[in-house]
Parts: structure tokens; sequence; C-alpha cells
């Protein structure tokens, strides 16, 4: 039987720090909404204290959405966290995500304080969450560059305090897969009440390796995986929600699933494109527009004669209609056969040859040829 894996949404709090992405309540809503259609289990809907706006947010999302746990974030700070409690005071399932920097670069340089001012600090700001609700997450911020006992006792630490979820975040980027799936597995090896809470993992991509180090983390023990739809986020951005998504759909032999219905991957993905104005590139995987197009000859005959030659997904399961088979110089006969054959035209060898060479000419001046040129081609 598949281990659960729970989807834990940030697009809407860590995708929403992007400069130039900022929603309004109203349009957090509708993305809200569309996550739960999708089948996420947790969104995290904004920083309450951040801003009035923010916490109308929080609040309104709380109202929205029946299904999934609504979460605010926090710092271990009291006013913080009352902000929190206060916004998801209409949540069918609320959660408080509090926390505060695990590294010793963050203790000494940001908050100037010690390892052990920071242990009481967590404590008492779990505690304080549970006040408000009974899920309280935990970040250890910096935890990719933490020193690995500290992080064993900290954790010990806030799951006695009554955290559900402890999340070991990568916030900089910084490690490496193997790296980055030891420390959690080390995390389950040497705290000893770790079964008394979830472990979670918020991965960042600057150095490209978010998926890559989310997918090690679940290897070695994660339950959730805290995620944004198109990988946005701050800097260079988190780990993408199709990507791990669909990793896990594709490699069944991991035995792992989620609950998300993968068919809306594509439409929430336009969607939070064009509402935060961030463009999605044209490779990138799963939702990108050339995720399913092939231009290159040898890979447009592979694909025609057997769509599994170089697609390891049906476009179908992530919402794209149908793969692109795109013609350019460097497509072969088979698919401009294939695309006039579609269009109702059909031609013996010798005059398929004469206007393949016409193609070739044609597609080194116009680069891509659509159906137009082809009507055009053999006028």
């Amino acid at each position: 039987m598949s281990q659960r894996i729970f989807i834990f949404d940030t697009t809407l709090r860590d995708g929403e720090q992007v400069p130039g992405c900022q929603l309004t309540t109203e349009e957090k809503v509708v993305v809200a909404k569309e996550l739960e259609r999708l089948g996420v289990d947790i969104i995290e809907a904004g920083f309450p204290i951040s801003s009035p706006g923010d916490f109308r947010s929080v609040e309104e999302i709380a109202k929205a959405v029946t299904r999934p746990t609504v979460c605010a974030l926090s710092r271990a700070v009291k006013g913080d966290i009352d902000a929190a409690g206060q916004a998801l005071k209409h949540a069918r399932q609320g959660r408080i995500h509090t926390g505060i920097g695990a590294s010793d670069i963050h203790i000494r340089n940001k908050f100037g304080s010690t390892r052990e001012a920071i242990l009481e600090q967590a404590i008492s700001a779990v505690k304080h969450a549970r006040s408000y609700v009974d899920d309280v997450e935990f970040y250890a911020e910096d935890a990719g560059r933490a020193d690995l006992d500290f992080l064993c006792r900290l954790t010990e630490a806030v799951i006695s305090a009554g955290a559900t979820v402890v999340n070991i975040p990568d916030t900089t980027g910084y490690c490496l897969p193997n790296e980055y799936g030891d420390k959690i597995r080390y995390i389950y090896n040497n705290v000893p009440n770790v079964d008394k809470a979830t472990i979670s993992i918020h991965c960042h991509n600057d150095l490209g390796l978010a998926t890559a180090n989310t997918l090690a983390g679940i290897a070695n023990g994660a339950r959730q995986v805290e995620v944004t739809m198109n990988g946005i986020g701050e800097r260079a951005g988190n780990t993408s929600l199709e990507e791990v998504v669909m990793a896990l759909k594709v490699h069944k032999e991991l035995g792992f699933e989620t609950g998300i219905d993968t068919t809306r991957l594509f439409p929430v993905s336009r969607l939070v494109s064009e509402m935060m104005r961030m463009p999605v590139q044209a490779n990138k995987a799963i939702v990108g527009r050339n995720a399913f197009a092939h231009s290159s000859g040898i890979h447009q005959d592979g694909f025609l004669k057997h769509s599994e030659n170089y697609e390891i997904m049906n476009p179908l399961d992530v919402g794209v209609d149908k793969s692109l088979i795109v013609l350019t110089a460097r497509s072969g006969r088979h698919a401009l056969k294939h695309r006039l054959e579609l269009l109702g035209f059909r031609y013996d060898k010798p005059t398929l040859d004469t206007i393949y060479k016409q193609f070739l000419d044609m597609a080194d001046i116009r680069k891509e040829v659509n159906d137009k040129d082809l009507m055009e081609l053999v006028r």
C-alpha cells in the first residue's frame, strides 16, 4: 500500500514574496479555491502580522475553503502568533506555522542570540500557538546549514512543547540531495519523540536542486512537502508542486501517493501565472509550453511510432490536451506527412519527397512552419 505524502502549498505566502507578484485578497481567494479543487492538503494563506491586507487575506481564505487546512505564518514572537490565531478564527481546520532560525549563521548574525536562548524562544512560541490551535507547525529556519545535533535538540524540544509538524527547510537552497536526505534520516534516527510529529520539508531552488532535495527528503522519511505552483517563490523559487507530484506518480515503484488531481495541474499553473504576472518558462517541466512538444525529426518519428518512445507522461494526465509536433527545419518526412494527412492531404513518396525539399527551404526562412504555411506550400 502506498504511503501518503501531504501537500503543503505556499504559493499564496512564499510564492507571493516574488517582486511584482502580489495579489489582492479577492485574487488570493480565487487561487485558494482552485488549490482546494486541485487537492492540496494545506494552504499557507499568508503572514497576518505583516500587513492588514495579509491579515484579511488569511481571514477570507479561512472562510472560503472547507477541506484543506488553512495555515498562517508567524515568527516566534507573541504578537505574530496572536495575529495568526485571530486571522484563523473562522478556519474549519487552522494551523499556525511559527519558527525561528536554527543555523549558527542566523543565531549569531540575524538574532544576536545563543542556541540556548533560541531553544527557549522556540518552546515558548509553540506553547503559545497551541493556545489558539491544536495543529502547530514549527519551522527551523536555515536548517540546511544548521548543526545537526542542535537541530535534533530543537526538533525534540518543539515536539515536546506541542508541535504537530516540524519543518526542516533548506532556506537558502544550499544543500545537495544526498546531504539533505542524510539530514532528514539523521533526525529520524536521533530525535526520540520524532514519531509524535510529521517531518516536513521546504526547499529553495538557488542551485536548481529544490525538487531533487524534496524527493531525497521523502525517501528518507519526510511525509509533508512544502511547494508552490510553477516553483514560484523567493529568489530562485521554491520546489514546484507539479514536479514533485508527477515524479511520485510516474515512479510508482517508490510507493508514495498524494491527493492531487493531476488533471488540474496545467489549468491551475496557467491561472497562477496569469494572476501573479509571472510567465512560465517554455521548457518548464510538466507545465511549460514545450513540455509535450517535439521538433527534432528523430524524436518526431519515434513519437509518432509510439508516444512512450519520447514521453514518460500522458499529457492528458496533467491537463494538457495533446502533444505537439512542431515543424521546423529539423523535422523529418514522417512529421511532415503526419501533419499533411491531418489537413487532408495524402501523397505518394516521390511527390512527398518534392514537397519535403520545398518545406525545408520554407522552414529555413520561417523557422517554424504552421498549418497556414503548409496550405500555401501545397497549393
